[in-house]
């Protein structure tokens, strides 16, 4: 059970509550939302980026996933791997697939710039302060360098938000599986 009551778009101030409708469309992360809206600049500033960024879409979908499913393994996040698995399996990688994403280097599912982005995810995420221009190199074949900076981003506040979902214990909503990253 959460450590933190949920609060719902009617308690957002009403200047608010277009934006809660806006996160609705982004998945099924009411009871998140409903935490962080007992801050609602935290609320404001956090869900105005994720749709924004949703939005104009200068990531594919399929890396920014493979992105967050690893870190969210990396970090053991139930909350996330449950909410995030089953986007992937959209974009092509089965859950059984996203439940082996931290053997990269011979999965069957992923190609070359797949394991890239899985390799950045966990070098993002374990290595950051050891990560060597190599990589750089390689994910400038492949993307822009404001794909990179979102990639970066986005791998990062995953981290973030692993946290601050296990930290606070938030249920996973109805409606979407559990799926056990604490593997």
């Amino acid at each position: 059970m959460s450590r933190i009551s949920l609060k719902t778009r009617a308690d957002l101030p009403a200047t608010l509550q277009p934006l809660w409708d806006k996160m609705t469309t982004y998945g099924a992360f009411e009871n998140q939302a409903g935490v962080m809206a007992h801050r609602p600049p935290i609320f404001q500033h956090i869900w105005s980026l994720l749709v924004d960024l949703a939005d104009q879409a200068v990531l594919p979908k399929r890396y920014l996933e493979l992105a967050l499913v690893t870190v969210s393994h990396l970090n053991k996040c139930t909350y996330c791997v449950s909410h995030h698995a089953p986007k992937l399996a959209i974009q092509g990688v089965s859950e059984e697939g996203a439940d082996r994403l931290l053997d990269y280097q011979d999965h069957p599912e992923l190609d070359e710039v797949d394991k890239l982005v899985v390799e950045y995810a966990i070098a993002v995420t374990n290595n950051w302060n050891r990560t060597r221009d190599e990589i750089f190199q390689r994910l400038r074949r492949y993307f822009t360098e404001a794909q990179i900076v979102e990639l970066t981003w986005r791998t990062a506040l995953c981290g973030a938000f692993n946290r601050f979902n296990d930290i606070l214990q938030l249920d996973i909503e109805q409606g979407v599986t559990v799926r056990d990253a604490a593997e």
